[in-house]
């Protein structure tokens, strides 16, 4: 069964019937859920919110919790791949302002993120394969122009270049991608990071900015 949903571990035996049951019964219900919002099989939680969902691709087995609120008014589609879970009370913003129509999310096969993630996806966000994620993440695919002393900033306009996450990944909670930083593949974000660089394969990152720590051999 969990190799159908994209796991491949054994449940523990000390797992008590009781809570598979009741997690079977919620999963049954956010099913039920998802097929009224989508009409497809997408599970949703409770109190989430999904603006345009024509504009989604949703892949196989996907959860989107309770709470979370999902813009769907991209220039791009937003692409959701097979076993993608987003956390509770997380929100995807693609448009955050009418001066400029916003790009959107794509996001690989067997990726999650935690709880109270907030995708600014404005400039565009790629997520790779295989990418687990933590709680409280931010991701900011735009920056204001400020080099204008005449103008105030918020009159300034912005720029986008885009955030880009490669394939396996591990990105430890508390961590923000700012715009036009790239994280390669089989790589480590350490948590409370703030990432704002360009980064090869195979590498520990951490700290404020983020640096290389250390190379994964």
């Amino acid at each position: 069964m969990l190799t159908k949903t994209g796991k491949t571990y054994q449940i523990d035996d000390r797992i008590p019937e009781k809570l598979l049951y009741s997690v079977f019964y919620n999963r049954g219900i956010m099913l039920i859920r998802g097929y009224l919002k989508t009409g497809r099989k997408v599970f949703i939680g409770s109190n989430t919110k999904i603006v345009n969902s024509c504009n989604f691709i949703f892949g196989k087995n996907i959860t989107i919790d309770k709470h979370c609120q999902l813009d769907g008014f991209s220039s791009e589609k937003i692409i959701l791949g097979d076993c993608v879970k987003i956390g509770a009370f997380s929100t995807l913003t693609s448009t955050s302002h009418f001066s400029k129509y916003g790009k959107g999310l794509k996001m690989g096969n067997n990726s999650a993120i935690g709880d109270y993630t907030h995708f600014g996806a404005s400039g565009g966000i790629e997520i790779g394969n295989d990418v687990i994620m933590g709680s409280y993440i931010s991701f900011h695919s735009e920056n204001h122009n400020f080099t204008d002393r005449s103008k105030l900033i918020r009159d300034q306009g912005v720029t986008s270049k885009g955030i880009k996450l490669g394939n396996n990944i591990w990105v430890g909670a508390k961590v923000t991608f700012i715009d036009g930083c790239v994280v390669g593949n089989n790589s480590v974000v350490a948590a409370g990071a703030v990432v704002n660089g360009i980064f090869s394969d195979n590498v520990v990152i951490g700290g404020v900015p983020a640096k290389v720590i250390k190379n994964i051999e």
